[in-house]
This record gives structure tokens, C-alpha cells and sequence, in this order.
């Protein structure tokens, strides 16, 4: 069963710092260099100096971006500007955004939770993780002893209960407040009151986690657990580093949105609508929409009314030509992905992978692709506008019923199958992992 624990965070002092939006952050994994100087200049006390300090040319294995963190967070601790919570409590986060001119609302609370390797308990991962970034959130671990963002964990909660508890406990409390460089309102609500606390840990017990991002952060805390207790720095079931700091949501919650991940590729070579029929014929029905951007919108639209995952959408640069092709191979995902189950070889992001970008495209004599990411249609059309990409591929996003079976099968969903925006912001909340 997953435990599901309040605890006592570290909290900016907002008579120190200010306004909260100065300070906030999102994930490190988003922040590029110029939005890091942007948070940086943002405010001394931005968060981003914890989780993505700035590298320098004199780093060495003694002073750089981890030791540096550190010592900000020793000083921001000692100086007042963050603060430790006298009471126990569950933070109630609430995110406020648009996507495509539809406004959403977000709700879950954040809570620290017991650790469980995958495969032993009720976690589940749905995403392949790279060593690469969990060495480096690892040594952060070290330096910082603190879970400086949390993990986004979803469960079901098909009758609503949790959340029913936690919006009568905030109804009418004032909560804090940041808004992100997004435009994202973001608001959190300490929870004390004991009855309300037990009661939410008593109905999450029983339910299974699905963690939706920050699967290399989850693994990197199993990993830094393992390190504590070989050294005997975890003094029993109690202690901090058991648990992770998560950020929990209703797989039923109206506002969480997965977007769609489209892929842009390149070095395909010069590629017109009919080069493209001749390699996709065999194995899609196609029909081609129309040409420009307004039948990029078109061919989106009839992929979303289908709501199925056997339709893509395809636009060559070359023509500005947009047609759909619907997936009419089963056998052949059988034969290329046998070792998945079939809910994995029905995703569309599976089939676009092994079918089209592993397969047709390099047996048509063309290179294997270079893949770039985006969410939103008007993103597409502008790099399709730019001809920064040879082939533009619309992809339905994957739902929370298939990161449920999936995940639940204990299977990796394929790279890049989910993007739950927006993203979680760093700096409402922080969970050490020394001090209860």
C-alpha cells in the first residue's frame, strides 16, 4: 500500500522574500540556459540556485554547482529566508492555466511518501529513466540532503473522496500564491488539522501510485536510501530519507491534462506527400486534408474527435501537403514489438516509432530521423512555416487509462508517450531528509 505521511517542510519566509512568483521554478530538466540567467536575475533567493546552480570554469570536485547549492541552502536556512513548519502538514497545490484557449484548474496536495522499489509495492513508473541525469540529481542529494522538488504521483479516486476532504479544509482559508514565468497561478494551502490529515492518509493507503514525471528524482531517492542505510545514517522506519516528497492528483481530477507530443523531423532528405504515400501505402490508409496550416488544424481536429490511437497526421515541408494515415497492421507491431503487450503496441507513439521511424523510413533508402518535440499545434505549423523540419507528425497523446494498465503491467510506456502540463513548480515546498 502506498503511506502517505504530512510532514514538516521548509518554507520561504514571504516577510524576508517578498513575492513568491520571484523565488519559484520549474523542474531543472525545463530550464535552459537563458531562462535559468531569467531566474537568476529573477531574485538572489530563486530557487533555481538550489536545483540548477551555474556551472563555472573553475569547478572542481570540491567547489562547484553542487557544493554551491549547498552552501545557499545552509545560508538561506540559517538566515531566515527559508523556514521549518512547526506542524506536521499536507500542502494543498492548486495550478490555474490555459491550453488552447480552454482555462483548467489542477488539484492535489503534496505529502511525503514511503519509498517502494518498483515491482515490491503499490508505485508504479510508466517511463524509462537515463543514468546521466540521476547521477546528477544524486550528487544534488548529497550536497543538499533535501528533496528540493517533488514527484508527480497520480491515483485513482474515482468517487472523489480525497479531494472533496482537502477542498473543505481550504474553503475558507486564503492561500499562497506565485505565478510562473508561463503565466501559471499557482496556489498552496498548509494543512494541519489532524482529522483531515488522517483521514486523506487513511483513504490513499489502499490505493496505487502512478508516478507521471520525475521518474529519474524517484529512483535517484531509492538509490540515496540504499547509500544512508549502508552507512547507518537511517535510524529507523521513521527517519526522513524513507520518504519522498510528492506532489498527489486524482487520475479522475477534471484538470489534468495531457498534452500531446508531436514530433518535427529532420534529415529525412527532400520528401513530398507522394515520396511519403509510396513508403506508408503498405501498411496505412491515407487520405489526404489539404495544404497549410489551416489543414494542420483540420487533420488535428479529426484526430481528436476520433480519440482513437490508429490516427496520425502527417505534413510534408516540401508541399505543405497534410493527410491522416491510419494505422492497418496489427501483425506487423506483433512482429516488431512482441516482447510488449498489446495495450503497448497500440499506442500511437509506438506504432510512429517502430513502424514508421525504425522501419519504412530507413528501408525507403532514408536516414534515421532527427527528432525534435513540441505540444501545441501553433508550435508546429511555425516550424513547419520555417521549414526547420522535413516532416511533421501529429501524435494523440496517450490517456491515464493506457499510463494505468500499462505502468499497472509493470511496462515502460515508449519515450515521450506523456506530457502532463503544466509543470510543478520548485520552491512552494521543500522536504528534508535528515530533519523530521
Amino acid at each position: 500500500m502506498a503511506e502517505v505521511q504530512a510532514f514538516r517542510g521548509f518554507r520561504y519566509d514571504l516577510a524576508r522574500i517578498g513575492n513568491l512568483s520571484n523565488v519559484v521554478a520549474p523542474p531543472y530538466d525545463v530550464i535552459d540556459s537563458s531562462l535559468q540567467q531569467a531566474l537568476y536575475d529573477r531574485s538572489p533567493y530563486n530557487a533555481v540556485r538550489l536545483i540548477l546552480n551555474k556551472e563555472t570554469p573553475a569547478d572542481s570536485a570540491h567547489a562547484n554547482r553542487y557544493t554551491r547549492a549547498a552552501q545557499t541552502l545552509r545560508d538561506w536556512t540559517n538566515d531566515g529566508i527559508l523556514a521549518h513548519d512547526s506542524a506536521s502538514s499536507l500542502y494543498v497545490y492548486e495550478q490555474h492555466f490555459d491550453v488552447e484557449g480552454t482555462r483548467y484548474t489542477r488539484k492535489g496536495f503534496m505529502a511525503r511518501v514511503r519509498l517502494e522499489k518498483f515491482g515490491s509495492g503499490r508505485i508504479y513508473p510508466h517511463e524509462e529513466t537515463m543514468s546521466g541525469p540521476k547521477a546528477d540529481r544524486l550528487k544534488l542529494f548529497h550536497a543538499t540532503s533535501m528533496n528540493l522538488s517533488q514527484i508527480f504521483g497520480l491515483f485513482p479516486d474515482e468517487l472523489g473522496e480525497v479531494q472533496t476532504l482537502l477542498d473543505a479544509a481550504t474553503l475558507r482559508a486564503l492561500p499562497i500564491q506565485a505565478t510562473d514565468h508561463l503565466g501559471v497561478v499557482n496556489k498552496l494551502w498548509p494543512i494541519t488539522d489532524l482529522h483531515v490529515i488522517n483521514a486523506v492518509s487513511r483513504l490513499m493507503s489502499p490505493k496505487p501510485v502512478f508516478i507521471a514525471d520525475g521518474h529519474h528524482r524517484y529512483e535517484t531517492a531509492l538509490r540515496y536510501l540504499e547509500e544512508q542505510q549502508q552507512v547507518g545514517e537511517v535510524t529507523g522506519s521513521e527517519a526522513p530519507a524513507n520518504f519522498v516528497l510528492m506532489m498527489l492528483v486524482s487520475m479522475q481530477d477534471p484538470g489534468l491534462i495531457i498534452l500531446p507530443t508531436h514530433r518535427l523531423l529532420s534529415n529525412v532528405g527532400p520528401l513530398a506527400v507522394e515520396d511519403l504515400r509510396s513508403i506508408l501505402a503498405n501498411h496505412f490508409d491515407l487520405e489526404i486534408v489539404g495544404t497549410g496550416p489551416e489543414a494542420a488544424r483540420t487533420t488535428w481536429e479529426w484526430i481528436e474527435a476520433e480519440g482513437s490511437q490508429s490516427l496520425l497526421g502527417f505534413g510534408t515541408v516540401a508541399d505543405s501537403v497534410w493527410m491522416t494515415a491510419r494505422f492497418r497492421s496489427p501483425e506487423l507491431m506483433t512482429q516488431l514489438a512482441g516482447e510488449h503487450s498489446a495495450d503497448w503496441r497500440g499506442l500511437a507513439v509506438a506504432v510512429l516509432q517502430r513502424v514508421v521511424l525504425e522501419k519504412l523510413l530507413p528501408e525507403s533508402g532514408r536516414s534515421e530521423p532527427k527528432v525534435q518535440y513540441v505540444h501545441l499545434l501553433d508550435e508546429v505549423n511555425e516550424t513547419v512555416a520555417a521549414k526547420s523540419c522535413q516532416l511533421a507528425v501529429l501524435v494523440p497523446p496517450a490517456s491515464m487509462q493506457h499510463v494505468e494498465e500499462i505502468a499497472g503491467n509493470l511496462e515502460k510506456m515508449p519515450p515521450k508517450s506523456t506530457y502532463f502540463y503544466p509543470k510543478l513548480l520548485t520552491g512552494l515546498v521543500f522536504h528534508s531528509l535528515k530533519v523530521n
